[in-house]
């Protein structure tokens, strides 16, 4: 890392390096210098396309535009969006979709950042991670106990779950001990973990939480502090569950910004919906009706109770799929829910102390949970054109319950008037141009096609500047590129001769394909299924035929299986969504990525049937927009896991002939990186057979029997 005696940059005064404390932007035309000395302090190589990209970020804060950026694996995109957001001056946010980025943010790219602009900046920019409040251990729990779910007051979760013997107790008793260590309170900050349980127990939601002028631990909250550090950072990263939660339900979580950048930007849509959909649940019901028991009018917990008996009675037998309108018994359910709910809220505000411990911390956690139930209740009776409603039922803990759940129709709405309005909004990713084109990602994202701009800026090209309620959203999408060499690093095969897959996944001329690849790789596979039956039939069927090692996720922790897979050039990895994204495993030890089939949404899935049934009622195509882009999102994000660095070599295998034969393949094609294409399955294990010969050697794996 470099410190503050490094060289000076051209035409900068030496002789006065002190802060000033003030932050002062940067002229764009010295882009280009701060950022080579950006990456020549990380150890990094500069990339045109990573000059490109912060050239176009910071053109994007100078004329009060939006952009959207596609920077491919290798593009060195972090710096090239950090260097324009620090020379801008103003305070920078930047949401990722992941826990690695967001350490390789805070712990990696800007500490060196600052050090190297610091001669130019006279300043050492503050940075800060913030996460939502149960991501925070909570000092209170800690030390005073947990409110019981049965209206007794606090309990102390290492005696009475368990006893301290017990993994639970144990887990509970090491984080009380971790409690007095951390600095942060940040869950990802313990080494190891503790299970999602353990941490329920001392965590709390915003909801649950006594506020820092009532808590006796208020002054060391250790969420507390993280908001108080976010008022202070020049550049907040933080994850885009919290994006959603400032931006689109009115509740400002993050401190006010200049510059917004959405790294990651294809999991935006997924990851505001998974924000903005409720559920409810019997359990939920339930436990709501224990938590306030001992604090509300009895007759108004008397009456949540009758509602949640009903209900349970009602999702017992519910059928699976989506409702396009609550039939009346089940309105009548809901309603009873949420009447029943608001008397029990007015109840727990008038009604005072009934003798137990810390009656605050149980009042709260009790209100939290009734004020959900009455808030998701109210939502489903609302009948709203712009949700969805659905019955889902799941087989967790056993036993096969029911619930209804609701989410948006559509984010981009949401996102139009919550992101756009107030600053500048970059949103970058590997995968932003599917089938070639921004559109369909940029309407996605609440980005209007008609309110695109050129590619490039010319001369005239300036649009009327500025945010407000009726500003039109400019934006401009470019594609800066990839370092890699993709046509010479890669092969994309299509498996043209095989069978169309169907709903089974046994699909016996598809196994018989991946094991001759798999052998002709040498193992060196990621296998990439759409459902996790799939991965589990196809390995269970490569066990049976192979010697090489075949890891399946779910067998052991994703963290885990990803270690193993990289560390034994002959192992094998099968698994389903998880892997599609993230998985960075360069040189030999991924040199085959395949994909079972096209992953198009289950056709049953409420929520995604629904949206393609609404473009279509406006005159789209909703196969094109909806399940097709799904699809190829995912396809784009898989066949990125084969080249991870500019020596590697290998191919991706989409066994699914439609990728070659349906009109709608060549889609998924232009999709994907630039590899070779091919459908020669000759050549495709020529190749391989190549790519393992000039491997490491590993030992040799045969067929058995």
């Amino acid at each position: 890392m470099t410190n503050d005696s490094q060289t000076q940059l051209p035409g900068e005064d030496a002789a006065d390096p002190a802060d000033t404390g003030e932050a002062v932007a940067v002229p764009r035309a010295r882009i280009p210098e701060l950022l080579h000395a950006a990456v020549a302090a990380v150890g990094g190589v500069e990339r045109p396309g990573q000059v490109k990209m912060a050239e176009a970020v910071a053109d994007a804060v100078d004329h009060a535009e939006h952009l959207l950026v596609q920077a491919g694996t290798g593009t060195g995109k972090s710096l090239a969006y950090l260097v324009p957001a620090l020379a801008h001056g103003d305070r920078v946010v930047v949401a990722t979709a992941t826990l690695a980025l967001q350490r390789q943010l805070v712990e990696r790219d800007l500490p060196r950042t600052v050090d190297a602009l610091h001669p130019v900046l006279r300043r050492r920019p503050l940075f800060a991670m913030l996460k939502g409040r149960s991501n925070y251990l909570c000092l209170h729990r800690a030390n005073e106990g947990t409110p019981s779910d049965e209206g007794e007051g606090l309990f102390d979760p290492a005696e009475a779950l368990g006893g301290p013997a017990s993994k639970l107790g144990q887990e509970v008793l090491r984080l009380r001990e971790w409690a007095d260590e951390t600095e942060t309170g940040d869950r990802d900050d313990m080494s190891p973990g503790v299970s999602d349980r353990a941490w329920s127990q001392l965590s709390v939601t915003s909801k649950e939480c006594l506020g820092a002028t009532r808590c006796a631990y208020g002054q060391e909250c250790f969420a507390e502090k993280a908001r108080e550090r976010a008022k202070l950072a020049d550049v907040v990263v933080t994850n885009h569950a919290m994006l959603a939660i400032d931006a689109i339900e009115g509740a400002p979580v993050l401190p006010e910004h200049g510059l917004l950048i959405v790294d990651e930007a294809h999991e935006l849509v997924n990851r505001v919906t998974g924000a903005a959909t409720a559920e409810l649940t019997v359990g939920a019901v339930n436990r709501a009706v224990k938590r306030a028991a001992r604090l509300a009018n009895e007759k108004a917990v008397d009456a949540l109770q009758a509602a949640a008996e009903n209900y349970h009675g009602l999702m017992e037998t519910a059928q699976p799929g989506r409702v396009e309108e609550l039939p009346e018994y089940l309105a009548y359910a809901v309603t009873a829910i949420r009447d029943a709910s608001r008397q029990v809220i007015t109840s727990l505000g008038e009604t005072r102390d009934k003798g137990l411990t810390d009656e605050d911390a149980v009042r709260k956690q009790a209100m939290a949970s009734v004020e959900t139930l009455h808030e998701t209740a109210e939502r489903l009776l609302e009948d709203s054109e712009y949700d969805v409603v659905w019955i889902e039922r799941s087989d967790r803990f056993g036993m096969g319950t029911a619930s209804l759940r609701v989410a948006p129709l559509s984010v981009s709405g949401l996102l139009r008037e919550g992101l756009y309005k107030e600053r500048s909004v970059v949103l970058t990713s590997a995968t932003l141009k599917l089938g070639g084109d921004f559109n369909g990602v940029a309407g996605s994202v609440g980005l209007p096609s008609e309110a695109r701009l050129p590619d490039e800026r010319t001369p005239g090209d300036n649009p009327e500047p500025g945010f407000g309620e009726d500003a039109v959203p400019h934006w401009r999408g470019i594609d800066v590129g990839s370092p890699f060499k993709y046509p010479k690093q890669g092969i994309l095969y299509v498996a043209k001769h095989l069978s169309e897959p169907g709903r089974d996944p046994e699909r016996p001329d598809m196994l018989d394909e991946l094991a001759e690849l798999i052998g002709a790789a040498g193992g060196r596979t990621l296998g990439l299924f759409s459902s996790m039956r799939g991965a589990q039939a196809a390995a269970e069927a490569m066990r049976e035929r192979l010697d090489n090692r075949i890891l399946l996720q779910g067998e052991d922790t994703l963290g885990e299986l990803i270690r193993e897979f990289a560390s034994d050039a002959t192992t094998c990895l099968f698994g389903t969504l998880s892997l599609w994204q993230g998985v960075d495993v360069p040189g030999s030890a991924c040199q085959l990525v395949v994909m079972d089939r096209i992953p198009f949404p289950r056709p049953d899935d409420p929520l995604m049937s629904a949206r393609q049934k609404d473009v279509e009622q406006r005159g789209g195509n909703g196969f094109m927009a909806v399940a097709a882009t799904h699809a190829a999102l995912l396809m784009a994000q898989g066949a990125g896991r084969l080249v991870r660095a500019a020596d590697d070599r290998g191919i991706v295998a989409v066994l699914d002939p439609r990728v070659a034969t349906k009109r709608y393949g060549g889609f998924f094609r232009s999709s994907m990186p630039e590899f070779w294409y091919t459908t020669d399955r000759n050549q495709v294990r020529r190749s391989l057979a190549a790519i393992d010969a000039s491997a490491a050697p590993v030992r040799p794996v045969a067929k058995r029997g």
